[in-house]
């Protein structure tokens, strides 16, 4: 059996939901810089390829770890944006290859965590932050702790997308954490709250055969959809009080065509557009649009204002 393509890997890894984590901690990164003149490439540099590592390790555990839940979502209610990759399902390599993968890459990010504390003395914070996220995210899948089918891996993707990474990458450059840059976090880490719990409406069927106890399980889509108007409208206020806290409302103007998509994809949420699985899809698809639409529209006003 061989080994895979390259194309397989990447779709393992899921390469392109990669910028969901890098482009929050390059707005920490690029805050800290507007705000204190610090800007340490190295550091930037060597932290970006540890969340990478940490996000494929993530991933790649959850491809082994969730084969099974995944296989049922394929011949259930799957769409492009939920039940896995579909490439260990063909076949094409042995199961446990991914697994193996996700050790290494784990390791790899850890070793760049002692590296960045040892060598450029980012603060005695800089190991924890990584272990939390280390945490949070191989053992999202992995079992026996698997945090997904507990009925809080929705809540702790939030945080580790959101405030732990803008704040872990601000804090690497500048050894504090601010209340604003904990504000900035705060529309980032709804809306990929909303990403994951938007994701597990087709996996709703599959997810509940193999009692994997999502939010959507434990509380069906009905009252899910209702979390995804709440989470929406924290994101529309934090983002607003984020405009109003800078010296000018660019932020405001840059992330207005995405929260415009945010209010009209969530009143298609409102009206259960999701029930349709072409509609579904599509609000799946705008989903991810919106976060990292507001992610990249808060590092523009950063580095405009």
């Amino acid at each position: 059996m061989k080994a895979g393509t390259l194309q397989d890997w990447a779709a393992l890894a899921r390469l392109p939901f990669h910028t969901v984590g890098v482009f929050p901690f390059i707005l920490g990164s690029v805050l800290a810089w507007r705000e204190t003149g610090a800007f340490n490439w190295p550091v930037i540099l060597w932290g970006t390829l540890a969340v990478i590592l940490i996000m494929a390790a993530t991933y790649l555990a959850g491809e082994y770890y969730d084969y099974d839940v995944d296989t049922l979502s394929g011949k259930m209610e799957k769409n492009r944006f939920s039940g896995g990759s579909g490439v260990l399902q063909k076949g094409i390599m042995p199961r446990h290859y991914p697994l193996v993968a996700s050790i290494v890459s784990l390791g790899a990010a850890a070793a760049i965590g002692i590296v960045i504390q040892l060598v450029y003395r980012t603060g005695p914070l800089t190991i924890p932050m990584g272990a939390f996220g280390i945490v949070c995210g191989y053992f999202y899948s992995t079992r026996p702790i698997r945090w997904s089918a507990r009925g809080v891996g929705e809540i702790l993707i939030g945080i580790c997308y959101g405030w732990l990474t803008v704040a872990t990458s601000y804090y690497l450059q500048t050894g504090i954490i601010t209340p604003f840059v904990t504000l900035v976090s705060f529309p980032i880490g709804f809306t990929i709250f909303n990403v994951i719990l938007i994701n597990e409406f087709p996996d709703y069927p599959a997810d509940m055969e193999d009692g994997k106890k999502t939010l959507v399980v434990r509380f069906g889509k009905e009252k899910s959809a209702v979390f995804y108007m709440l989470a929406s409208l924290g994101a529309w206020i934090s983002y607003i009080l984020i405009a109003v806290a800078w010296p000018s409302f660019t932020a405001l103007y840059a992330g207005l065509p995405f929260l415009l998509l945010s209010v009209a994809t969530t009143l298609e949420v409102a009206r259960g557009d999701w029930r349709r699985r072409e509609n579904l899809e599509r609000i799946c698809a705008k989903t991810i649009v919106i976060n990292l639409g507001l992610s990249a529209a808060l590092i523009a006003a950063a580095l405009i204002r």
